[in-house]
């Protein structure tokens, strides 16, 4: 089967699409058939080795895990002796982390691990990236900034990813929604519930006299020394993107800075999120945003284009 390596750090051309041997799954997995996976910005920084202190983590001179990918969406082509929670033929999506990526034609998944079943109105390149954008933004909203209805919160990159993810679930959570992003893509991020739009390239938001219950940056853009004189006495400066600065704040002001990261959570818990997350998605109450979808031997070039910053909502790789 063809699947994405790089075993050096680089830029988006160290990005081999490789023949490797087809997984078997073990009693309690499955096998699927990858029919769309996702590529993200925490992608390219791991490729690249940035912030260099977190090569400590994750190999120091090379990638100790040199697959890309996590987000998927594919159908169940073989099953464990010991699987009970799926069968062949069944559509499914999820995330794989630390582990063999998603960006390949096959992949072995655990049956308790973050899988569940695809919703039918879903197509395999909107349901991908779910676990990408959705799943992390609403385990930041829900358990680490501990959103609440009638809060404002205000989202930094609400045109990306996680943004759009974070403006739909805060509206959906009851929540007042400023989000931050280019002129251009002021009308989308209204379209998906924010009730204001700033920006930032007219606009200095941490200058405003607006103060906000959560700052959510979600691009690493801005910081917390940046944001504290616009966020309430109570308030909290949450990011999924690790730098010096964050880290430090989050060890001295734990209560006012808070990083996370997907992969640091357990997985229980996270599959106990994307189950919450499956029913607002049949009522159609959120939606996928893709900008862009790529094949599988264009992977570099795909990473090339997340690497420009103009990039808006998901962007996928398709192989159905």
């Amino acid at each position: 089967m063809k699947a994405a390596v790089y075993t050096v750090y680089g830029s988006p051309k160290v990005i081999q699409i490789q023949e490797v041997d087809k997984p078997t799954p073990q009693p309690h997995e499955v096998l699927i058939n990858i029919r769309a996976s996702s590529i993200t910005r925490a992608d390219t920084m791991m490729r690249q080795g940035t912030p260099k202190f977190g090569r400590f983590f994750v190999g120091l001179f090379k990638p100790k895990n040199p697959a890309l990918g996590t987000g998927f969406s594919g159908i169940v082509e073989a099953v464990g002796n010991q699987v009970t929670k799926f069968k062949i033929g069944d559509a499914v999506f999820g995330e794989k982390l630390f582990s063999n990526g998603t960006n390949a034609q096959y992949i072995c998944v655990n049956q308790e691990g973050i899988i569940v079943s695809k919703p039918d109105h879903l197509s395999h390149e909107q349901a991908a990236p779910i676990c990408d954008g959705f799943l992390t933004s609403y385990s930041f909203l829900k358990d680490i900034a501990k959103l609440q209805s009638g809060q404002h919160i205000l989202v930094n990159g609400a045109s990306g990813s996680l943004g759009t993810a974070a403006v739909q679930l805060a509206k959906y959570m009851g929540a007042r929604v400023t989000g931050v992003c280019s002129a251009k893509n002021g009308t989308l991020v209204k379209s998906l519930g924010a009730d204001k739009v700033i920006d930032y390239k007219e606009t200095d938001f941490t200058t405003g006299g607006t103060r906000y219950d959560v700052v959510y940056d979600t691009v690493g853009k801005s910081s917390y020394k940046a944001c504290k004189n616009i966020i309430s006495d109570n308030g909290v400066f949450v990011t999924p993107v690790l730098s010096f600065e964050t880290l430090r704040y989050s060890l001295f002001k734990p209560k006012q800075v808070k990083f996370s990261a997907t992969g640091i959570r357990k997985q229980h818990v996270l599959k106990a999120l994307l189950t919450e997350l499956v029913p607002l998605f049949k009522q159609e109450k959120l939606q996928t945003v893709i900008d862009r979808t790529y094949r599988l031997e264009q992977l570099v070039e795909a990473h090339h284009y997340l690497e420009t910053g103009r990039k808006v909502g998901n962007i996928v790789i398709s192989q159905s």
